[in-house]
């Protein structure tokens, strides 16, 4: 077996650690604080700290506050405009995985010319290489889901087409990350549960993927066994801070080695049309029939079953041992009964879903542990479908 490894990231992790943001060396003298168009990160009073530690450390910073639940394109070009005209010399993403994926973005396109769509793939991305490095970036996460304070990946839905991509490089890995499970507190039960399983699918792909590797498979376990045990209760009862450390622990984990299969394609999919769908939540849908093509075919049995026993099952012997584990905690967490329906989806479209999926986030198909068609993804949206 051969692997490559690098995480480039210095990651200050646990409760209290963003007071001591002003400690470090921040990679520049004016920052891009960037954040969604939500109202948490100011009522909660976490912009007003971040200012704070950034005035503390002599960092001027401009705020950009746009960003929707799902980025778009409009608002990755807009926010890089507007870095470049306030002279930022690098952006901090402060939220979650839509703060800080765009965050990326924005840092790409703030030093690139053209248009972000020219360096991304997918039905319409020219995929053209990056000429110029892109602004420094840090990651203060609000979150426990995404991973994406730890890793390079963004995601960005073009509207115009209903392309949902990922893009990132070397480059676009965070300098500095911020894990503070004290600034998760907030995050309510239903999301708490949708991130939650969005970190748990990060780590189960990245286990049944063709490239995963043991040290992947280290983080991974781990991560699975934490959302296990945790997850139920951080969303049962939100100030329970051991159960916020380990969600947020297992999302980070997850992160040191994210390796995603065509189970985040189809979803993208999905989201990419239908706006108002979590992407945890379009996650949690599919995911039981999603593993079970697999299980049938007998892709890789024995992954699933230490996925099982990492999810408690002691003596797990058979693959769908995991399936069983994984509707058990979706139960617990009380997102068994999500409905592809209430978000509009219908069942004469989801051959447009599965080309969109093939089409916009194709290479994750080639991760899939066995071959899946169009028709098997159709399959899997229709044994979802409620």
């Amino acid at each position: 077996m051969k692997f490559n490894y690098y995480v480039p990231t210095k990651v200050l992790f646990g409760k209290g650690q963003l007071n001591d943001l002003h400690k470090e060396v921040l990679p520049g003298k004016k920052a891009l604080i960037v954040i969604t168009s939500g109202k948490s990160m100011k009522e909660n009073g976490y912009l007003a700290r971040v200012t704070e530690q950034l005035d503390k450390a002599g960092v001027a910073h401009v705020l950009y506050d746009k960003i929707l639940p799902n980025p778009v394109l409009r608002h990755v070009m807009e926010g890089a405009s507007f870095a470049k005209e306030n002279g930022c010399d690098f952006v901090l993403g402060l939220g979650g995985g839509s703060s800080i994926d765009a965050a990326k973005a924005i840092a790409v396109m703030a030093t690139n010319p053209g248009d972000y769509w020219d360096y991304n793939e997918g039905i319409t991305g020219k995929g053209l290489p990056v000429p110029n490095d892109p602004l420094p970036i840090v990651a203060i996460t609000t979150t426990a889901g995404t991973g994406s304070e730890i890793d390079p990946w963004t995601v960005t839905t073009k509207e115009e087409t209903n392309e949902k991509c990922g893009f990132g490089y070397e480059k676009t890995y965070p300098t500095l990350s911020v894990v503070d499970p004290e600034l998760m507190m907030t995050v309510p039960p239903k999301l708490t549960a949708y991130q939650g399983f969005d970190a748990f699918f990060h780590a189960s792909e990245s286990i049944i993927n063709i490239n995963e590797n043991p040290i992947g498979e280290m983080f991974a376990l781990k991560a699975i066994e934490y959302l296990t045990t945790y997850l139920p209760t951080a969303v049962r009862d939100g100030s329970n801070e051991e159960a916020r450390y380990y969600v947020a622990l297992a999302n980070t984990l997850a992160g040191f080695n994210m390796i995603c299969t065509s189970e985040h394609s189809i979803e993208h999919a999905l989201s990419a049309y239908h706006h108002d769908l979590a992407h945890g939540a379009g996650l949690i849908m599919v995911s039981l029939a999603y593993y079970q093509q697999f299980i049938d075919r007998h892709a890789c049995d024995e992954l699933f079953i230490k996925m099982a026993k990492a999810m408690g099952v002691e003596h797990a012997s058979s693959a769908q041992d995991f399936v069983d584990a994984l509707a058990k905690l979706q139960a617990e967490c009380s997102v068994d009964n999500l409905k592809m329906s209430e978000y509009g989806m219908e069942k004469e479209n989801l051959m447009k879903y599965a080309k969109n999926a093939r089409g916009a986030m194709g290479p994750l198909f080639a991760c899939d542990p066995a071959p899946l068609t169009d028709e098997d993804v159709v399959k899997i949206l229709e044994n979802s479908f409620r």
